[in-house]
């Protein structure tokens, strides 16, 4: 029963063995020619130790008996005259290659199981991390919650209370830290859900809520017409930290665009541009990591938690897209690249207007 279990777990080392056992047969009975079976036996040894890579034991046990029954049939073939004695200097030739890819193969196998280690350790820590940040975020907001209505409780009875105005507003940025938190764990779990779209009243209603919040010479540039499978919510809160970040940076009177055009490919374009400050060229590579910001040194009130543009990210990896950003003198621009599955886009040939929506185009076919 041993014997048949191990013939059915290891076919290779039993065809091996066969092989090898008619190669040693063959040297054997035509002596003259036994230098060709002798190397098919080490040739085929090195082949099998490559793909299944034994045990230190079991490797030593099989090559001991190759070199043996080699060894012992070149002897007694040079000892009857048959082989020159030179042919037994074969072997520890032919052992010496074989320990020589031994040697590499289990670095190689060790290489492998450390790189799987690290890949398992860190699969582990960023699940621990997400677990993190999907439970501190949801603790954190009833009490968050309850501090709010209490601070407005007490806003009532002391209206003119600066402190009171203060507090709360510390709140609300908790409040978008804990969003944003919950954000990037949902976007890592894929938890989102998807719908059609109308880009155009989408990016129109984002729009009109920044332009009047923030004294911009805004631009709307939608140019696409039709609708986008997306997750609403989760496009809202990216456009939005990338408003957000457009309109931190610059000052009343810059320039804030947003756009959508087709990319070429058969993909959307949204793109967010301003005329502000710009990036630092050393920081662009870094400039979607988690709790990275362009400027350390910024304020506090303009540097935030690090958090919008890697939610962008996630985001546009969720939809399959992508990200990215362009900066130069007097202009930087962020662009979220979305596909776009089962239709087309077509243009709109109605310009954008400066500072209202009467030029805003139609929004993405999709279908």
């Amino acid at each position: 029963m041993r014997a048949t279990a191990w013939l059915r777990n290891n076919p290779l080392e039993a065809g091996w063995a066969v092989f090898a056992a008619a190669n040693w047969v063959a040297m054997v009975a035509w002596p003259s020619w036994e230098t060709v079976p002798f190397h098919f036996v080490w040739i085929s040894l090195t082949i099998v130790y490559g793909i299944r890579t034994w045990s230190t034991r079991t490797m030593w046990g099989v090559l001991s008996v190759v070199i043996l029954a080699t060894g012992a049939s070149i002897f007694a073939d040079a000892f009857n005259g048959t082989q020159l004695w030179g042919e037994l200097f074969e072997v520890p030739l032919m052992s010496a290659m074989f320990l020589a890819m031994v040697w590499h193969a289990q670095r190689r196998q060790a290489a492998l199981a450390e790189v799987q280690g690290l890949a398992e350790m860190r699969a582990s820590l960023l699940e621990r991390q997400e677990r993190f940040l999907h439970d501190a975020s949801h603790e954190l907001r009833t009490p968050v919650t309850i501090a709010r209505g209490h601070l407005e409780l007490l806003r009532r009875d002391q209206p003119e209370a600066p402190e009171l105005e203060v507090a709360l507003d510390e709140l609300g940025r908790m409040e978008r830290i804990v969003e944003r938190l919950l954000l990037l764990a949902k976007s890592e779990q894929q938890g989102f859900a998807f719908e059609e779209i109308d880009v155009d009243a989408f990016l129109s209603d984002l729009f009109i809520r920044w332009s009047e919040v923030a004294p911009r010479a805004w631009r709307l540039d939608v140019d696409l017409a039709g609708r986008l499978l997306a997750d609403p919510e989760a496009l809202r809160n990216a456009l939005d930290a990338l408003l957000e970040n457009a309109v931190k940076y610059t000052d009343p009177g810059d320039a804030v665009e947003l756009a959508a055009h087709a990319d070429g490919t058969g993909g959307v374009v949204i793109e967010v541009s301003d005329s502000g400050a710009g990036i630092p060229p050393e920081a662009l590579p870094r400039i979607f990591d988690r709790w990275a910001r362009a400027d350390d040194a910024r304020t506090r009130e303009r540097g935030g938690a690090g958090l919008g543009l890697p939610i962008v990210a996630a985001v546009a990896r969720a939809h399959g897209g992508r990200c990215s950003v362009e900066s130069r003198a007097g202009r930087t621009a962020f662009r979220l690249h979305l596909p776009v599955r089962g239709g087309a886009v077509a243009p709109n040939p109605t310009p954008a207007r400066e500072g209202d929506l009467a030029g805003a185009g139609q929004g993405l076919a999709l279908s």
